[in-house]
């Protein structure tokens, strides 16, 4: 591995979603020697526990899983966040590959478990991530002076002009806020934007596309996102002051 990929690594946080305890161990000990914080994790259900209290950049995730499997992970983790994704599993036909990518994968990749290889895919997953650098200290920041959806609700703008771009599930989350500042919006609205089925969507990963917004807005601009949980009435957004 060059400098370069090295520091591609170092500090990224990943968790490794395998059912199979000696390969997942194995997973976690090899990122962990490359500077990578690994969590291991053996279920879909495991994982949305985490991802709602921990900040993560990346899935590894087997496709075969107890409970919900990789390809119904996947779908969910590309409408509620935007989370990279590496899927890890022994199954390499064309039509399971077509499926994994189709459904928002970043990289697919099939075992034997090659580690150069994952290592290479983790690093060019999170350069592709990376968000786009904010415009330049004393620009045109006319008209700036407080969060807003530019692009087609695709990009958030910080009150200082930096910009964010978004996830379906963030923009599609961020819209209806943004339609009434200072009016809570139910849950159930919010949940009904996100998914053609919101019977089976589980709330829990609103929650998760909450905390991972508000994590990636903190990393990119410096500033808390101005929304806020209302307790038995959903989520609103802050008002602008003055």
């Amino acid at each position: 591995m060059d400098v370069a990929e090295a520091q591609a690594l170092a500090g990224l946080r990943v968790a490794v979603v395998e059912d199979d305890a000696e390969l997942r161990a194995l997973l976690v000990a090899e990122l962990g020697d490359h500077g990578v914080q690994a969590t291991p994790l053996e279920s879909a259900e495991a994982l949305y526990r985490h991802l709602a209290a921990n900040p993560c950049d990346i899935v590894v995730l087997d496709l075969v899983l107890p409970g919900e499997d990789g390809y119904s992970v996947t779908s969910h983790l590309r409408r509620a966040s935007s989370v990279g994704i590496v899927m890890l599993t022994g199954r390499g036909t064309p039509r399971d590959m077509a499926g994994g990518l189709g459904r928002g994968a970043d990289l697919y990749l099939v075992k034997p478990l090659d580690l150069d290889v994952l290592l290479a895919g983790l690093a060019t997953v999170r350069r592709r991530l990376a968000p786009a650098p904010g415009p330049a200290a004393g620009g045109d920041k006319a008209g700036a002076r407080d969060w807003s959806l530019q692009a087609g609700g695709w990009r958030l703008q910080a009150p200082d002009g930096t910009a964010l771009d978004l996830g379906e599930g963030e923009r599609a989350f961020l819209q209806p806020l943004f339609a009434t500042p200072g009016r809570p919006v139910d849950r159930e609205t919010l949940i009904a934007g996100m998914t053609e089925s919101p019977w089976d969507f589980d709330p829990h990963r609103l929650e998760v596309l909450v905390h991972r917004l508000r994590t990636r807005v903190r990393d990119t601009t410096g500033q808390a996102l101005p929304v806020r949980a209302v307790r038995g009435a959903g989520y609103l957004l802050l008002p602008a002051a003055g």
